[in-house]
């Protein structure tokens, strides 16, 4: 029990630290607007998954994925800096489009309710 706490405040603490890492120092004209939705720690505290929401279509998402793969080592380098921890964990990025589905059902539902002449309230 308190290892999964501890994973929880570390992962916590990492995605704070890469969103300001790729707000201030990624320079890869690659990666878009990226936003860390979670990072999920390992038990071991030796690998990260680290949720990223981009925005954009489908090719700009793509590049600026690979734009964050590329940049995973200086992440990393940044983090072990930042955080005094005795592993830093290898970081795998992954894309989260919980926002993609969010904005396609709330798009659905303004078209049923312009097809049924219903305003939604807001």
């Amino acid at each position: 029990m308190l290892d999964y706490k501890r994973t929880d405040r570390i992962g916590a603490l990492m995605q704070r630290e890469i969103s300001d890492i790729l707000q201030r120092q990624i320079k890869d004209p690659r990666v878009g607007f990226c936003t860390v939705t979670h990072v999920e720690v390992s038990a071991d505290l030796r690998h990260a998954k680290v949720r990223v929401s981009i925005m954009g279509d489908e090719t700009q998402c793509q590049s600026s994925m690979a734009g964050l793969k590329h940049a995973a080592g200086f992440i990393r380098r940044e983090i072990g800096q930042r955080l005094s921890l005795r592993y830093t964990p290898e970081i795998r990025f992954i894309r989260d489009k919980s926002v993609d589905y969010i904005l396609t059902v709330d798009k659905l539902l303004k078209e049923i309710e312009t097809e049924d002449g219903v305003k939604r309230e807001t």
